[in-house]
Order: structure tokens, then C-alpha cells, then sequence
């Protein structure tokens, strides 16, 4: 119930103590996709632009990947059901992180070191 401008400055508050707390890098990020519902994809995309600005105010590099690339680098194929089951694999956890929302966070961090030519993705040719 709480108003859309203020949820968006949560985020951006939010989004300003993980940078000063954490000092990624990089961030990645899952491009924007549209299906059906445009109210639900214009609440999204201000998020993301919200999220957009505290990374560019930081100066963190942001990267954008597919949900078909972030498959790819994951799974090895692009049509994959299993992203978080490999993700639990490749990072070698008991579990699938709950919500879903983390375990695909972290399936779009392996995406990017695979992408990046990172060390996780120089790990991941050792197996």
C-alpha cells in the first residue's frame, strides 16, 4: 500500500547503501522484457531506471544480459527450465536460494563472469 514514488525512492535509497556498503564492481542486470502487461512493464521500468541512476551516480558499470544468454552461460542451452537447480551446481550451495528472485540474481552474476572472461569464468573451464 505504499505509494509508487515512494516505493521508488526506497529503491534508490536502497540501492545507494549496497553500493556504499558492498563497492561492486560491476552490477548486471536482466534486460527489459515486454509480453503482455504495459502497467506492469512501466512499474518495472521506472524501477530500473531508478536502479539505473544510483549505479551511474556511483559509477558502477552496469551489463545487461537476455534471460535466453543468461540460460546459455548457466545451463548451456538458451530454452533451459533448470537455471536454478546449475546455479545451486556451479556454486557448489545444499540449496536453491529462496526467494527465486536470489537464485536469479545469482545466475545472472555467473552469466556475467562468463561473459566477462572473469575468474569464475576461467573456474568454470577447469571442470
Amino acid at each position: 500500500k505504499t505509494p509508487f514514488p515512494l516505493r521508488l525512492q526506497m529503491i534508490y535509497t536502497d540501492m545507494i547503501g549496497l553500493f556504499d556498503t558492498y563497492h561492486p564492481e560491476v552490477m548486471s542486470m536482466e534486460k527489459l522484457f515486454y509480453n503482455n502487461n504495459a502497467k506492469t512493464v512501466i512499474d518495472v521500468a521506472q524501477a530500473r531506471g531508478v536502479i539505473t541512476l544510483s549505479a551511474q551516480q556511483k559509477n558502477v558499470p552496469i551489463f545487461e544480459y537476455t534471460p535466453l544468454q543468461v540460460k546459455q552461460s548457466v545451463v548451456g542451452y538458451g530454452r533451459a527450465e533448470k537455471v536454478q537447480e546449475m546455479t545451486r551446481l556451479i556454486l557448489n550451495l545444499e540449496k536453491i536460494p529462496k526467494p527465486d528472485d536470489t537464485a536469479d540474481a545469482l545466475a545472472m552474476a555467473i552469466c556475467h563472469g562468463h561473459a566477462s572472461g572473469s575468474l569464475l569464468g576461467r573456474l568454470g573451464n577447469l571442470r
